[in-house]
């Protein structure tokens, strides 16, 4: 398998575990944020969606997600959900980076470098739900 090519695999592995934990975001959230969590996990369905598509066009094979995804710390309520969102685009953000700094073709970094972007601005949004200042963090996806 080629660099670009694991990384491409690293970035599907964070969309599974995106997807997943969006669920818990979903089910602790407060219930003026469940558009945008719907929303969010869309976006992170779309990206795996479409990440599965681009390992298939490149002869990889495509791991299966895991059964279940284990939170960094427990969610019982909407702040901790709304930080396992931020933790959930910053590990995203980080997966696309290395695509971004992988990527043998340009198609392939224009794919990472609009899934970072993505992650970023949703990384912000959430950001400022839990009210950091500054929102934004300086070049996203750095590990």
């Amino acid at each position: 398998m080629s660099t670009d090519q694991q990384a491409l695999v690293d970035a599907l592995n964070a969309e599974y575990s995106a997807v997943y934990a969006y669920g818990v975001v979903a089910a602790y959230a407060s219930p003026e944020r469940t558009q945008l969590v719907a929303e969010y996990l869309a976006a992170h369905r779309a990206r795996r969606d479409a990440t599965v598509d681009a390992l298939k066009a490149a002869g990889a094979t495509v791991p299966a997600p895991a059964a279940a995804y284990a939170p960094p710390f427990p969610v019982d309520d909407p702040i901790p959900a709304a930080k396992l969102a931020v933790t959930v685009e910053s590990d995203t953000a980080v997966a696309w980076r290395s695509v971004v700094e992988h990527a043998a073709t340009a198609d392939l970094r224009r794919t990472g470098t609009d899934a970072l972007t993505e992650c970023a601005l949703r990384l912000a949004t959430w950001q400022s739900v839990l009210g950091a200042n500054p929102a934004t963090t300086p070049f996203p996806g750095q590990p």
